[in-house]
């Protein structure tokens, strides 16, 4: 079966004149109900909503404490999937999941592919599994629609690139610092050639994710590739109830790019 559905959405945007915007929300901390159908109706191409766990190990100060609160409210990655399921028909754009293994291994790797497809679930990122074993995954999605994104760091060699790239779904991840997530002021001088390499190999749309949190960012990074993943700056703006910051984020990635 083709990964068409999330590859389609962000090519849609790109038809537009616009840059993708993927929205990163933590699941469990604050309504994710209301916070999907708040990001849909603002403008995202897609949204990632993330699976608390107790050893983040790629993520950030922001996202830690978000985990640790969903994890204090008993939220784990069943009853992020049911609620999904629950609200599946006012979703009107794909979700992805972004998990470590752990709580899918604990799920059981078929059942959770099966539930991914019952709940709308289009996109995976796993990033404590490296394309090396991510045959597990590979298998339990192959007959789904679900794309398995992979990331591809500043640091990764050339021959690399090219093997992630090929395996590449839905779209991929280029992770724009050295490090975890977070708020970052700048970033690598090598970042515009990274991206630039990444969108020549790939059959798929190049995002550009990890650090990216103002308007100005969204921009300057988004020209470079065919969109953003933000996430610390939106979870944050949701817990303090800021929401015509995340409209902001959303609008400046629907800003038309002159090429």
């Amino acid at each position: 079966m083709t990964k068409t559905t999330l590859t389609n959405s962000i090519q849609t945007q790109l038809n537009k004149g616009e840059k993708a915007f993927i929205p990163y929300i933590m699941g469990g901390d604050g309504s994710l109900t209301e916070q999907i159908l708040f990001l849909q109706e603002a403008g995202a191409t897609a949204i990632e909503v993330g699976i608390p766990f107790s050893d983040p190990v790629a993520d950030g100060p922001t996202i830690q404490r978000a985990g640790e609160r969903a994890l204090q409210n008993g939220v784990t990655l069943r009853t992020i999937l049911d609620e999904l399921r629950e609200i599946r028909a006012e979703v009107t754009i794909p979700l992805i999941i972004m998990s470590y293994i752990n709580p899918i291994l604990s799920y059981g790797i078929d059942a959770f592919a099966q539930a991914c497809t019952n709940s709308g679930v289009y996109g995976l990122i796993v990033p404590d599994v490296p394309l090396e074993e991510s045959d597990m995954l590979k298998s339990a999605f192959l007959e789904t629609d679900v794309a398995l994104i992979p990331l591809v760091s500043l640091t990764s060699p050339p021959d690399r690139i090219d093997k992630i790239v090929t395996a590449g779904e839905g779209f991929i991840y280029a992770v724009t610092v050295n490090g975890i997530t977070g708020v970052r002021d700048g970033f690598d001088e090598q970042l515009e050639k990274h991206l630039k390499q990444l969108k020549e190999l790939s059959p798929v749309p190049v995002l550009a994710g990890f650090g990216i949190s103002t308007p100005e960012q969204v921009k300057s990074i988004g020209s470079l590739a065919d969109g953003v993943i933000v996430g610390s700056s939106i979870v944050e703006a949701f817990h303090q109830k800021e929401l015509e910051k995340i409209r902001e984020l959303v609008v400046a990635a629907k800003k038309r790019v002159l090429n």
